[in-house]
């Protein structure tokens, strides 16, 4: 036998045992990452050996003809880099795997698109039809990271078993690669259904994703939010108004505003809101709730006051029954950045309370109502922060504002205790994002942009341009999910940032009675820290109210069916009438 012959057997006889063996390996390794309780990283590590593989076994299997040959090579030298890539850098997680996933099946669609028109044959069209589906499950792999990490678990996990078995079975049973027996007519049926059943599934899946997680089109801000040449220099002055059509209570009636304010650090700046007030009006002085409202967004067009539905933010069900049952006007501030242009400070409670004082000293320059100088505040959320910062500050920013009340619902008072808590939830995630994007505007020396985890940066960018409220609250959250990592790496909390977010902690003192209401099932803000934080401000001498309620979350606390809401009511209209302050400290200490 002639020496090529032989050396030829040889090597036939090894990639044979090669390929057992890695089909045996195989097998191992999907059944691990669809049974064991792997971590990321060790997902990572487990589906880059799998992958590693997957490329030799490509050099090893007999092939068709030159174009095949080299495609096989070409994808086996790819699947074997990227493979030791994510085996070696597992702490780079999902990113890597979902970017793995969307390429392989997008890969794979266009090599196998490319060959039925080379190779022609009867299946053609139903090769075709595979190849688009391969397509369209690789973009929607990259829609959904997160997602794509448990098919990795499942659906690579299988894979691998599957590849590994019809390895392990050529090796041993498949003398003859090049002797392939025709089709059925019913086998050829049944891949053509097969198939189309699955570019069906895949057009759904874009389809679908695409929705979930794009938003809605929202109205942008016009021509009234635009801040004209020459505005007042004293903060807290009305520069125009407009009526609100839509979204009100019931016998009420409502206008946009637009008025002077100050950024936290004290510059002159413009801000949108919006007050409420009975259609029947004696002209006598109405009393005046100020409201600081939840989280809507970062980007502009997320202005309460754009909004359908501009006062249902909070305890709407609450306002409605002060303005049309017991005769209270409301003002709302939508914050700076929100309706108007520039940088939203999101979370930053100093701005926030001075946006709100000084809506409230513009809707004591409205002509449409008569109100004075006593005010009780609300706020939700992010509005709760608000709305005990107003407390806060207004002796000194605003003093000719009596507050008479400050209630706070599921505030965000902790704010670095939130994001410790929240970092690797969607919620968090999504708060977190907004954030990131505001803050590396507010704080440059802080450089966030730079600092953020692996493959959190594109989850950022999405999510900072949806707002909190419809199906825009919806694609939001579904991005936070899709974020493989928290968004601030722990280094980065521990730092300056994390000392900022400490400094926005409302601490007191508090001229007036304060009311704190928090869900007992709260996800985003835990009844352990809420009560953590009534105790400190107790301790300190603030004379707090503390209501808990079972069952209750972040949104149904406030609404309309929520036990809370008759006994706000009930607890603003006191304030007013100057009833004695109910403080009950002991009850967050239990």
């Amino acid at each position: 036998m002639p020496l090529r012959t032989q050396v030829a057997a040889s090597l036939s006889v090894f990639a044979g045992r090669a390929r057992a063996v890695i089909g045996i390996a195989a097998v191992g390794l999907g059944l691990a990452l669809v049974l064991a309780p792997l971590s990321t990283h060790q997902i990572a590590v487990v589906t880059g050996i799998g992958l590693v593989l997957a490329g030799v076994a490509a050099y090893l299997l007999p092939t068709l003809d030159g174009f095949t040959r080299a495609s096989a090579r070409v994808f086996g030298t790819v699947f074997v880099v990227l493979g030791g890539i994510i085996a070696l850098w597992p702490a780079a997680g999902a990113p890597w795997l979902a970017f793995l996933v969307g390429v392989s099946l997008i890969g794979h669609g266009i090599l196998q698109g490319v060959q039925s028109f080379r190779h022609g044959g009867d299946q053609r069209a139903t090769s075709f039809i595979v190849a688009l589906a391969s397509v369209l499950l690789g973009i929607v792999a990259f829609s959904w990271p997160v997602l794509t990490l448990t098919f990795f678990r499942l659906g690579v996990g299988a894979w691998f078993v599957f590849f590994g078995l019809q390895l392990t079975m050529f090796a041993l049973y498949r003398k003859n690669p090049r002797a392939a027996k025709p089709r059925s007519r019913a086998a050829r049926w049944s891949r053509t259904i097969g198939a189309s059943l699955a570019l069906v599934l895949a057009v759904a899946l874009a389809v679908g994703s695409g929705w979930a997680l794009g938003g809605v089109p929202l109205p942008q801000p016009g021509k009234f939010y635009d801040v004209p040449a020459n505005v007042p220099a004293e903060p807290g002055r009305l520069i125009r108004s407009e009526p609100i059509k839509s979204g009100l209570p019931k016998g009420a009636e409502g206008w946009r505003i637009l008025y002077t304010t100050t950024h936290f650090d004290g510059s002159p700046a413009v801000s949108s809101g919006t007050i409420v007030a009975p259609k029947k009006r004696t002209g006598e002085q109405l009393p005046l709730l100020s409201i600081a409202h939840g989280t809507t967004g970062v980007a502009a067009k997320c202005a309460p006051s754009l909004s359908a539905t501009p006062l249902a933010d909070g305890a709407g069900a609450a306002l409605a029954q002060m303005v049309s049952d017991h005769g209270w006007a409301a003002v709302t501030s939508d914050y700076i950045g929100l309706g108007t242009a520039g940088v939203h400070p999101y979370l930053i409670g100093d701005s926030e309370a001075r946006n709100v004082l000084d809506a409230t000293r513009a809707a004591q320059d409205f002509a449409e109502i008569n109100v004075g100088n006593e005010t009780v505040v609300w706020g939700h959320s992010q509005g709760g922060q608000g709305a005990l910062w107003t407390g806060q500050i207004a002796a000194e920013y605003a003093p000719e504002i009596t507050v008479q009340g400050v209630a706070a619902f599921a505030p965000a008072a902790d704010l670095f205790g939130l994001a410790e808590v929240n970092k690797s939830d969607a919620a968090g995630k999504t708060v977190s994002a907004y954030i990131a994007s505001t803050w590396a505007e507010l704080y440059p020396e802080l450089d966030l942009a730079s600092q953020l985890t692996p493959g959190s940066a594109r989850g950022v960018a999405k999510i900072q341009d949806l707002c909190f409220n419809g199906q825009d609250a919806l694609a939001a959250i579904l991005h936070g999910t899709q974020v493989p990592n928290q968004i601030f790496p722990d280094r980065v909390l521990d730092g300056k940032f994390g000392t900022l977010l400490r400094a926005q902690t409302p601490t007191g003192p508090f001229p007036a009675p304060v009311l704190v209401a928090q869900g007992g099932a709260d996800p985003l803000v835990k009844p352990d820290q809420q009560r953590a934080w009534v105790a400190d401000r107790c301790e300190a001498g603030a004379e707090i109210d503390y209501r808990e309620f079972p069952g209750r979350d972040h949104l149904s606390l406030v609404a309309g069916d929520s036990p809370l809401t008759p006994q706000l009511v009930a607890w603003t209209l006191d304030r007013a009438a100057g009833a004695a302050a109910t403080p009950n400290c002991d009850l967050a200490s239990e």
